[in-house]
Order: structure tokens, then sequence, then C-alpha cells
């Protein structure tokens, strides 16, 4: 049987961060993915994806020794277009302070994943394709057992989880140490959004090759939205996040939503609502089948994909046992703001090096203080949006964008926009409040049976 100091369950940014840092600190570690295959890559890889963008202060975030390499990359990026139904606003500027040039880019994932495998394997990490996980006995004294699916049994002192949102492996080892309701919290049909994209050719005249664009207001349901993301050349990402089973009867401004038609007895499917979305914005124009082809190379399969990403405030970890949750497996990804390489690698490098180092304890606050102000803002943005519809959408863009200077955040332009300004950073900043000292974890340390 083999044995390794460290065991990470799953080869996307979260676990090539964790074994990375594992190795760099002397530990052999092993990464072991189940892989998948993808059109835009030679060999399986990871599974998990999302619509590919990295914000300015994001770079900084993940704290890598070394930038993304240019050949990852796809777009430069000099700002956002929120749509509300009838007000759009542009940001040019996240307010955060970053070392980075830019207000972000775009990349393509399977390259992303690639780069991070090279670093994992570069540190001295073993990383191992093709033959998942079925089962990891816990054992934090003689050693955890892991089970892959061909029967391979390999023991491990510390287990690093990172098997993305959808927590196939994290859940059957967070089980017995759970109570009934908090991991019922955890299913991936209550923890998770599904998101689902499309990789088209653009009109080259319409095509925005430096702004992210996201339309709010347009799909019900709690954070929904779809987006355009510009890649390389004239295609671009275009997608949406949605909740999963969503009653449609139980929405009551149904007339309201552009995307949505009287007919629609059920939430309509990802393409269809991605159909609507181009007929919308460029139909009077163009054919969409002609001018926006589905480029079918991209993605996961025939040019598009479909995939989770969680939904819920994130989880501690139980480091008594040895076991540390890093990035969508622990709910540190958000589908607010669509996606979490950057925390996924953060989580990831801070959970390695500490299990190489034996002191797996201190995670649960290290990662805190790493990407808590992060974390607390996506939580609290989520809630305060909470029940909008699209005229609430249409009010918020507004108000925000009485409170900008050339698209960046100005402090005189914020205090003078009125009541319902005051109102919007009034209700955000109380909200934050109510999360302080870290009440946005959903399952504490102490929760999990010693």
């Amino acid at each position: 049987m083999q044995r390794v100091d460290v065991a990470v369950v799953g080869g996307g940014p979260a676990g090539t961060a964790a074994g990375t840092a594992a190795a760099e600190n002397d530990a052999d570690a092993l990464i072991i993915e189940k892989g998948v295959p993808r059109a835009d890559r030679e060999q399986p890889g990871p599974d998990s994806t999302d619509a590919a963008g990295m914000l300015d202060y994001w770079t900084d975030l993940m704290d890598l020794n070394e930038p993304v390499p240019e050949w990852v990359k796809c777009r430069e990026l000099d700002g956002t277009v929120f749509r509300g139904p009838t007000e759009n606003v542009t940001i040019r500027s996240t307010g955060i302070d970053s070392s980075y040039p830019n207000f972000g880019f775009t990349f393509n994932r399977a390259r992303f994943d690639d780069w991070l495998r090279e670093r994992a394997e570069d540190a001295g990490a073993t990383y191992r394709v093709g033959n998942g996980v079925q089962h990891v006995d816990v054992d934090p004294r003689a050693g955890h057992t892991l089970t892959l699916r061909d029967g391979e049994e390999i023991t491990a002192e510390y287990v690093i989880l990172a098997d993305g949102p959808q927590r196939t492996v994290t859940n059957r080892v967070l089980e017995p140490l759970l109570s009934d309701d908090a991991i019922d919290r955890l299913a991936s049909t209550r923890a998770n959004h599904i998101a689902y994209q499309e990789h088209r050719e653009f009109p080259e005249e319409v095509f925005d090759e430096s702004l992210l664009t996201f339309w709010w207001g347009f799909i019900p349901g709690h954070t929904a939205y779809p987006w355009v993301f510009p890649n390389d050349g004239t295609v671009a990402r275009v997608g949406l996040t949605m909740p999963i089973g969503l009653d449609l009867s139980t929405v009551e401004s149904h007339k309201e939503y552009a995307l949505l038609r009287e007919s629609d007895d059920t939430v309509p499917a990802g393409n269809v609502y991605i159909r609507r979305l181009l007929e919308r914005e460029y139909g009077d124009e163009y054919d969409i089948d002609e001018a926006f082809p589905l480029v079918e190379d991209r993605g996961k399969r025939n040019g598009t994909e479909t995939y989770p990403i969680s939904s819920t405030r994130p989880i501690d970890s139980p480091t008594a046992a040895k076991v540390a949750i890093v990035g969508g497996a622990m709910g540190a990804t958000s589908a607010f703001h669509e996606g979490g390489d950057h925390v996924a690698v953060r989580t990831g490098k801070i959970a390695g090096r500490l299990a190489a180092l034996g002191a797996l304890r201190a995670y649960n606050s290290e990662w805190k203080h790493a990407i808590g102000d992060e974390i607390l803002r996506n939580v609290s943005l989520a809630d305060v949006v909470r029940g909008y519809e699209p005229s609430d959408w249409d009010r918020a863009f507004g108000v925000v964008d009485r409170m900008l200077n050339d698209g960046k955040y100005h402090t005189r332009k914020a205090l003078t926009s009125g009541l319902r300004g005051l109102s919007l950073l009034g209700t955000y900043e109380w909200t934050k409040f109510g999360y302080r000292n870290h009440r946005y974890v959903q399952i504490q340390e102490e929760q999990y049976e010693r």
C-alpha cells in the first residue's frame, strides 16, 4: 500500500495549489484527479470550470509567486457592464488596491488548470489522473485510507478535499462527523447553482473585447443572470447561472423577466435562455445561427459546458481529524460573482502548506484571515439582493451609476447620491455587520464530532 504525507482529492485549482504548497514544504504530496475529457484539452483533466475571468485584486489574493502566464490569458479587461431591464452601469475599477495594472483578464480555463498542474509537478507533487477516489476511511491516528475506483488503497497522514462544489467525496467524509440537518445543507441541489455556457463567434462590429457584460433582472432566481465574457479573437463565452430546481409557479413577476415567455411552465433550459438573450440583443440586425455560430472545438463538448457552482456560505474543516476542505468543496467560490478560482487557489495553498508543516489545526483561522473580506463581501451582497425583481435591479443600477465618477467609485458622489444611495449603502454595511466575527461560516469547526 502506498503511503504519502498529504493526499489531495481533486486536481483543479484548489487541489493543485494544495499539492504545490505541500511539496514546496517538503511533504510527499499526491494529487488524485478522476479526469474527464474536454474538447479543448489533449488529456483528461479536472471537471470543474467557470466563466474564466480574473479581476485585478484576485491575482494578489491567489498569492502565487509568479504571474499567470500570457499563454493562459485571452483578453485584458477595462471594466464590467451591468445591464438591468432599462438601467445600465459600467464599472471600470474594482475599488480594491491591486498590483495588477488592468481591471483584470479573461483566460482559458483548461490552460489555467494545465499550468497549475505543471507548477505542482515542478514542485515535486505527484499528479495522478484517471482513477478517482471512491471512499475515504478517516483515521487521524493510524492514517487515512483512500480507496480508489479500481480498488487500490493509499494511506495518508493528511487529506485535503478539493473535489469541487458537487462534493462527491467531501460529503461522504463529512457525513459521519455532522448531524443530519447540517449535512443536508451541503446536498448538491441545495448548496449549488447550475451554470451553462456556450462558446460563440461574434460579428467583429459588436464584439466588445475589453468589457465583461452581465444582465441582472432578466431571468428569475436568486443571483441568476446571463453573461458574455470576451475570449480570444472574436469568440466569447455566453452563459448564465441559475438556481437548481426553481419552481416557476412561485415567480410572481413572471411577465417582467425579459427572457421568460408566457408559455413557459418550467424554467427554460440554459441553451433556450442563451438563444433568447442573443435574439433580444442582436436579432433585429443578425441571423443568430449565421452571425453567432457555436465554436464546437471549445469547452467540454461541442462548444458548450454545464457545471455546478457553490451558492451557499463556506464551511470550516474538521482539522482535528487531519482533514481540510478547500475551494468549491468548502463553498468558498460564489455564484454571485460567477466563480472563484482565486479563493480556490488561496485556500488550497494554505491547507497544503499547513498540512506539510504538521500545523493543519490553524487552517480555519488562516483561511478566514486570507479571504475573509472577500467572502464577507460576496455573502453580504448576495443577501442584499435576495428577492430582487427586475424593477429593483433598475433602481439599484441607477443609484450605483450616480455613485460613480467615470466608472470608478467616488466617496463624495456616493454621499450625495440621495436617499436611495444612502439606503443601499446602509443596507449593505448593516448586512456585513450581521456577519461580523466570521458569522458567514455556515458549519463551524466545533460542530464536527470528535
